[in-house]
């Protein structure tokens, strides 16, 4: 360990890590971290922008609601026209706010008594543009002010053209943002109804001058068979940008919490440089300075002299920089930034609790540990979206992958897994289940394939990622040992 810092402070500083990173609230100044990956996404002209769970769409969502955060976008260099003064409304998000937009329960009704997506979402757009004394205020209930909207499309347009060009004379731009789209419904049906709905106004806003939408989704929400189907939807969907994490901005956001955090001023001493900072918030900000994000070599030396260099006892185990990212990867190769710091974090934590000092501050042995929990919060966070998912994984615990496909069909079918499951989707019993039930096996086998979690090798054979595999109880041949 560089005699910058000790041991004991790096591993302390690791161990303090945040739990998560996924914000309903304003994220603490000291969490933002902007990547190069994402700066195309924060531009107010990027009016869809989609990421795997964990990417940072919510924190995103979160932190564009922030003035301060806005600042501290444009004095990093970003070219996004977002300022301090940028007027952010919220018209759909992770927490209920009837006030602000209407819930699940609403969008239903309001569908099924025939209100249009698109009318949906104008009346929501509308609501938040409307000002004190424009008739639309009158109305209390969100099917009344749909209704409204839709019978007096001419009188809502024109609203429109008043607030841009009140906005445009201000200099101010106006920002819609929506977010948690999967929370708008429950089959994918009505989900992709009400997305293609919401693009659709978005793409309605673009000939507006200071009048924007920003739209955050799941990949697998921005299907463009399912929600392309619309007049000029290309120019929408070849214009997606993906909240990406290449390795070297994982690090780059291990150094900036690290950084920024209570062993800060000794964390900067030991990565050496000169770190730009500014206020944000009230607290001093410290912006990473790039070759510790665009030199690899820099970053793997750097943290290998806080992990060591070896993931065993010799080279032959892999090396710590590359070999945690290529165990938290799915099957595209991606890693979320929360699994990122669940492993470091318990690899700190499980280092600290060995009864003999280890010469630095995570082992290797730790590491494997942290790995295993990053897997039990990822397995968690894919019951939470798609919850069919551990009915047809967790009947396999103890197999060992690559394997054929026949013995996990084989699996489900003694199991009766797949005709239960099917009985419960018929009876709309499960939140956004399989798309391909209908085709058995093969068709759950294609929608496992579409989450990342199924990887069918050149052979026919099915390969499961450690990050799903480990916290499924699954085995592979020399890989990290499942939880049990």
């Amino acid at each position: 360990m560089n005699k910058v810092i000790g041991v004991t402070e790096a591993r302390d500083a690791l161990a303090a890590l945040p739990e998560e990173t996924s914000y309903g609230g304003t994220p603490a100044p000291a969490h933002v971290y902007l990547p190069r990956s994402h700066l195309k996404a924060l531009n107010l002209d990027a009016l869809l922008v989609t990421g795997m769970r964990g990417a940072g769409k919510t924190f995103w969502w979160s932190a564009l609601q922030d003035s301060g955060i806005r600042r501290f976008i444009n004095w990093s260099g970003a070219r996004s026209r977002l300022s301090e003064d940028t007027d952010v409304r919220i018209g759909f998000g992770v927490k209920p706010m009837l006030d602000a937009y209407p819930n699940k329960d609403v969008l239903r009704k309001l569908m099924e008594t025939g209100v249009e997506p698109r009318t949906v979402w104008r009346t929501v757009q509308a609501w938040h543009l409307a000002p004190d004394g424009h008739p639309l205020r009158q109305f209390d209930t969100w099917p009344t002010r749909a209704a409204y909207v839709f019978d007096t499309l001419e009188v809502i347009a024109r609203l429109f053209e008043e607030r841009d060009a009140a906005a445009d004379q201000r200099g101010v731009d106006v920002l819609l943002l929506f977010d948690a789209l999967d929370r708008c419904a429950d089959d994918w049906k009505t989900m992709y109804r009400l997305i293609r709905g919401l693009l659709q106004t978005a793409l309605d806003m673009r000939p507006y001058r200071r009048l924007r939408v920003k739209v955050f989704l799941r990949a697998d929400q921005a299907d463009a068979a399912e929600i392309g189907d619309f007049p000029d939807a290309s120019k929408v969907l070849s214009s997606a940008v993906e909240l990406s994490w290449p390795r070297q901005e994982l690090y780059g956001l291990l150094w900036h919490l690290l950084a920024n955090g209570e062993y800060g001023e000794h964390i900067r001493r030991f990565l050496g440089y000169e770190w730009p900072s500014t206020e944000v918030g009230g607290q001093c900000l410290f912006s990473v300075p790039r070759p510790l994000i665009v030199k690899e070599d820099v970053q793997r030396g750097k943290f290998h002299d806080i992990a060591g260099e070896w993931m065993g006892r010799g080279p032959k185990r892999g090396f710590p920089y590359t070999w945690i990212p290529n165990h938290l990867a799915d099957t595209e190769g991606r890693v979320s930034p929360r699994s990122l710091l669940a492993a470091l974090r318990t690899a700190a934590e499980d280092t600290a609790d060995q009864p003999s000092e280890h010469p630095r501050a995570l082992h290797y042995d730790s590491i494997k540990r942290g790995v295993q929990e990053a897997s039990k919060i990822r397995i968690r966070e894919i019951q939470e979206d798609y919850p069919w998912v551990h009915r047809v994984l967790e009947p396999r615990a103890g197999m060992v992958v690559p394997c054929a496909f026949g013995e996990i069909e084989q699996c489900w079918r003694h199991g009766h897994v797949l005709n239960r499951l099917a009985e419960e989707v018929e009876q709309d019993e499960v939140k956004l289940p399989p798309r391909h039930i209908a085709l058995g096996a093969d068709g759950v086998r294609q929608d496992l394939e579409s989450l990342s979690v199924f990887l069918r090798m050149r052979d026919g054979r099915v390969n499961i990622p450690d990050v799903f595999r480990v916290g499924y109880g699954l085995g592979r041949r020399g890989g990290v040992k499942p939880v049990r």
